[in-house]
């Protein structure tokens, strides 16, 4: 079984299509589908199921899957390790929530492209949940995502803290006439997609009010989460660091939660198991210097 077929493989099941698995792998689609099938002749079996809206993976390819991931990224790691001589240099992908990267990240990231120009550093946004397996399975070296985590393969340092609050239109200037003025079903509850711990806690809010069966309806990005709050299609929770910008805050109302619902860490978790090798210290290293500034 040849590692470049096993990567050509993941690729397409992440991405959802022959096309864009070639451009991100920077080759032609006929190698991409030439290695899927000779992956699956070796197998003897199907792994993708072809249709007019892309690929998805069969119950062979969602077994085969992990063992895939955790291949390539076993790969790739070593790959790294051996090339590391305490100089940072080379790949390293982070992960972050959407707010935090809106937010947090801007300053930190551009301190340590500064500081260590060599690194060619991407990062990704997902949900909590999605972000700590893509650590686990090590195609993230770190990411920075809600808490509490507690897992053992994993290593999780508080990076910020934050306030979540209510987030409406301008409509609602208390959460006394949000309640009085909403229909028995509740507002419908603007959210991120299932794993992200601030949706938990808004349905969680949402089950005390008396809401537990309102509306839910999924947005991509922060940027649409704000429009839709502000044109009063529903509510939302977000960090206060979030809706105080400038040209957030004047077209929405904050709303403040009880500290139960309201405080969260956001923790940068890294694998236990992984070498640390030199860009993602170095990474460390600013993350560090940052929150002791804060502290100070």
């Amino acid at each position: 079984m040849e590692l470049t077929d096993l990567l050509t493989f993941s690729t397409v099941a992440r991405l959802g299509g022959i096309t864009r698995a070639a451009d991100e792998l920077n080759t032609v689609q006929s190698n991409v589908t030439q290695r899927i099938k000779a992956l699956e002749a070796e197998i003897g079996t199907a792994l993708f199921e072809r249709h007019s809206r892309g690929m998805t993976l069969t119950g062979a390819g969602r077994r085969l899957l992990p063992y895939a991931e955790r291949m390539s990224a076993l790969s790739r790691e070593a790959v790294l390790a051996a090339r590391d001589d305490g100089e940072p240099k080379g790949p390293l992908s982070i992960g972050s929530m959407e707010t935090t990267a809106a937010v947090r990240l801007p300053t930190l990231l551009a301190e340590f492209q500064r500081r260590f120009p060599a690194v060619r550093l991407s990062l990704r946004t997902s949900p909590t949940a999605d972000l700590v397996s893509a650590v686990l399975d090590g195609s993230l070296d770190g990411a920075f995502v809600a808490g509490p985590i507690e897992h053992a393969e994993l290593v999780a340092t508080t990076a910020f803290s934050e306030e979540l609050v209510l987030v409406t239109s301008q409509r609602w200037r208390t959460l006394a006439a949000l309640r009085a003025g909403i229909p028995e079903s509740g507002p419908t509850a603007l959210v991120f997609r299932t794993g992200c711990t601030y949706r938990q806690r808004l349905e969680q809010v949402f089950t005390e009010f008396g809401w537990p069966s309102a509306a839910r309806f999924e947005l991509g990005t922060l940027d649409g989460m704000i429009g839709c709050v502000a044109a009063d299609m529903g509510v939302t929770m977000l960090p206060r660091a979030v809706v105080e910008r400038d040209h957030v805050q004047r077209n929405v109302n904050i709303h403040k939660l009880s500290p139960q619902h309201a405080r969260v860490d956001t923790l940068f978790i890294q694998r236990r198991s992984a070498h640390r090798y030199s860009a993602l210290q170095g990474f460390v290293s600013c993350l560090d210097e940052r929150g002791t500034s804060a502290a100070a």
